[in-house]
């Protein structure tokens, strides 16, 4: 009996500490969230004629992790929230918990992933992709 609890709990030890490479974790998914923030502050700087230095994202935490198929390829829809901060010329601007809602998906040769954003093409969803890493 004691064996077998202690099987059980090194499994568990061992499971627990293992990394699946095949969904994103939270650095992955860092990652994607600054690719949409720079697209953004690209869009913004030029309308609004705003100086943004750059920005840096703080304390990304994953809160739902959902599967998908998207182009008949395994994807994630991944939701949490993270912090931003905005480097202004004389200040910096933090906005604190803001969410996001991006896609991910791993390519078929399972090295990379890319940042999936849908558009809405003709009474379809269209799937732009961006390379994470």
């Amino acid at each position: 009996m004691g064996r077998v609890i202690i099987l059980l709990v090194l499994f568990l030890f061992l499971n627990g500490c293992s990394n699946n490479i095949y969904t994103p974790n939270n650095n992955l998914a860092k990652k994607a969230v600054a690719i949409q923030v720079q697209q953004t502050q690209a869009k913004l700087t030029q309308q609004l004629d705003l100086d943004i230095k750059g920005f840096e994202i703080k304390h990304l935490a994953i809160r739902q992790l959902q599967s998908k198929s998207v182009q008949n390829l395994p994807a994630y829809h991944v939701q949490g929230v993270y912090d931003l901060v905005l480097k202004l010329p004389k200040r910096q601007l933090t906005t604190e918990k803001k969410p996001f809602d991006i896609y991910m998906q791993l390519q078929k040769e399972g090295k990379t992933w890319r940042l999936l954003q849908p558009e809405k093409g003709d009474g379809e969803t269209v799937w732009r992709s961006y390379l994470v890493n």
